[in-house]
């Protein structure tokens, strides 16, 4: 539930600023598509009392079905200084996990509908300094549906004074189960896949990414590290973290920022409006205005159910269905959709039957109050679910696509 404690905010700070995307997608008023205006803009009111809880000093939006934005906002400021005003294609947000499924299980599939990657092969196939006991059990499909045996994470901050020296921390973590019988969220499995794609590629992941991904999608907002320019319009994250310094432009993530600010998981910094054009060519078979980045099958197996049956979690390759993470898909996203949060305060869900998504965008590692810190997972992330999807799914949805 929301501070019931809420901090005064002028009105001209938290007004949610509709705006076009010159970098996003085609525009469309909601009931166009049949969606209502009226039930969307509960969204405003949820956003702008997160802001008045001081949870996050503004946040960016864009809801899209059937291939347009209909919803698209900028709320308060980038910072509590309340001097840069968010919009949804300018303002760059610092991604943490939701780098993830954009860029880490995107640039797998990538290379799997190049035949360079198998789902089912060993990774020590691709890294060979990946082996021994339990590892050489660990496949590629173990890493995505975070089954491998890896822990959480591992403090890499603390271990290592070099990029190479993380990535060797990485790889040299155990394996504490046997590989598929057990499930743990693992930071330290995305970090092996973006080493898998790098040593396929002969790439670094974030040149792979930006050649075979952003590009093609004109995401020209998306990428790992920021340039000074850049930083003047992303939104600011922790105020005193390890590094000794408050954090704006750079990575949030601590091991992210170990392995050099490119990591599988974590890092991506984007805008509401590029991830829209992300979102859009997710839900068109990958691809997007006549370029395609992913196959239709390689889109099918990456977003259906990819763990075994009867389990308390449910992922798909990289992207999350059903588990303790999934709050963000409020009640109304039907089974069969997909998504992923990030730590930051970011949210992407998407869903296939009604072709319906949102992103969500803020910086609640940046909160007026710790106390406040869990505004928008606990409440705002869910309550914008609702509105996105509180419509009448049997009329919406249509045939439900092959997964």
């Amino acid at each position: 539930m929301f501070l019931l404690a809420a901090l005064a905010i002028a009105a001209a700070d938290v007004t949610a600023v509709a705006r076009p995307l010159p970098g996003g997608l085609p525009e469309r008023e909601p009931a166009a598509v049949g969606m209502s205006a009226e039930r969307l803009a509960t969204i405003d009111r949820v956003v702008q009392r997160g802001i008045e809880a001081g949870g996050y000093p503004g946040a960016s939006l864009v809801v899209g079905r059937k291939g347009y934005a209909i919803w698209q906002r900028g709320y308060g400021t980038l910072d509590w200084t309340r001097t840069s005003r968010v919009t949804a294609n300018e303002s760059l947000y610092d991604l943490a996990s939701l780098t993830k499924v954009v860029a880490t299980t995107t640039a797998l599939m990538v290379l799997f509908d190049q035949g360079k990657v198998e789902l089912d092969a060993p990774v020590s196939t691709y890294l060979p300094e990946f082996s021994g006991g339990l590892k050489d059990q660990v496949t590629v499909r173990h890493l995505l549906t975070h089954r491998a045996g890896l822990s959480a994470g591992r403090e890499l901050w603390r271990m290592a004074s070099t990029p190479a020296e993380a990535r060797a921390a990485v790889i040299s973590s155990p394996i504490n189960c046997t590989p598929g019988a057990c499930y743990e969220y693992s930071d330290l499995g995305a970090d092996l896949l973006g080493f898998i794609a790098e040593a396929v590629s002969g790439e670094s992941l974030e040149g792979l990414l930006q050649k075979q991904v952003f590009r093609k999608l004109a995401m020209n907002d998306t990428r790992f590290r920021l340039s000074d320019a850049d930083a003047a319009r992303t939104a600011p994250t922790e105020i005193a973290p390890p590094r000794g310094y408050p954090l704006r432009g750079e990575v949030h993530d601590e091991n992210a920022y170990a392995l050099g600010g490119v990591a599988g998981h974590a890092g991506l910094f984007s805008t509401a409006a590029d991830l829209a054009r992300f979102a859009r060519m997710v839900l068109q078979g990958g691809e997007l205005e006549g370029v395609r980045v992913l196959t239709p099958e390689a889109v099918a197996r990456m977003t259906a159910v990819a763990t075994p049956p009867g389990l308390p979690e449910q992922r798909s390759l990289g992207w999350d269905i059903d588990s303790p993470f999934s709050r963000a898909r409020g009640k109304g996203y039907p089974r069969g959709s997909f998504g992923h949060t990030g730590f930051t305060g970011c949210s992407l869900w998407i869903d296939p039957f009604s072709r319906t998504f949102h992103v969500l965008l803020s910086n609640r590692v940046h909160p007026r109050t710790r106390e406040s810190i869990v505004a928008l997972y606990e409440d705002v992330g869910t309550r914008a679910a609702d509105a996105v999807m509180g419509f009448d799914f049997e009329r919406l949805r249509g045939p439900v696509p092959p997964r």
